[in-house]
């Protein structure tokens, strides 16, 4: 299967449309904040002589932290654009960053069979993918992790989406970096709640150990408070 052309495009239109600075977009918020803690959630479970792949990469803020963690990342992406941000932020090649689909299974097969199994980390992927797609975007986290790997899942909540709904209400309407997000057609917080443990579940994942979470965003509310969207994060293994 593939994205539909609509979807493409704004994540095209939205990356092609980024200057690259740091914190620009509304995700892009500091490893410390992000793939720090994450990794330390993650590490008690996985092999850390593979690699780690670094699935909606985006500029690969996250991806060049995970560098310093396992002996080889890969960010990859559906935008194009996305991996020319990360690849010129990451001027001494700490990281590799290339574009990929993660619904195009054969794709997906192919990163596999090059790399092995591989540790997964996974911010904010699925609620914001076509419902349609979804089972698609679970299938590949298990397809990459092989029998070895273990998978990093982090995804917003409903409550996120009430979260952005104040925010896009607050005086003067969406905060620059929100509005931004939809004006290219964006949809954040779209999964219900059960929706992603069901599709971990039905892609062959086994959830050895989940928890509550917040991500932090790099956008602030009128009075100075940072908007941090609930989430529920997941470490996983494939059923083999």
């Amino acid at each position: 299967m593939d994205v539909s052309q609509g979807y493409r495009e704004a994540w095209e239109g939205y990356w092609s449309s980024t200057s690259g600075v740091p914190g620009e977009a509304i995700w892009d918020s500091e490893p410390s904040l992000n793939s720090v803690p994450h990794s330390e959630l993650l590490l008690p479970y996985a092999d850390t002589a593979l690699p780690v792949v670094d699935l909606g990469c985006g500029n690969g803020t996250q991806t060049r932290y995970l560098a310093t963690r396992f002996p080889r990342a890969i960010g990859v992406d559906l935008s194009q654009a996305a991996i020319g941000h990360a690849r010129r932020a990451d001027s001494v090649g700490i990281a590799e960053f290339e574009q990929l689909n993660l619904v195009d299974g054969d794709a997906v097969q192919a990163l596999r069979e090059r790399i092995g199994d591989t540790n997964v980390y996974m911010r904010a992927v699925i609620h914001q993918s076509e419902p349609e797609a979804r089972p698609a975007v679970a299938a590949a986290v298990a397809t990459l992790l092989g029998v070895r790997g273990r998978a990093f899942v982090a995804e917003l909540t409903p409550a996120s989406k009430t979260v952005l709904q104040q925010a896009a209400q607050a005086p003067g309407g969406p905060p620059e970096k929100l509005r931004r997000v939809f004006e290219h057609g964006l949809r954040p917080a779209s999964a219900t709640e059960e929706e992603v443990p069901e599709l971990l579940r039905a892609a062959g994942l086994t959830t050895l150990a989940s928890g509550p979470t917040a991500l932090a965003q790099t956008e602030h509310l009128p009075d100075g408070t940072r908007i941090d969207l609930p989430a529920r994060w997941f470490v996983l293994a494939a059923d083999r």
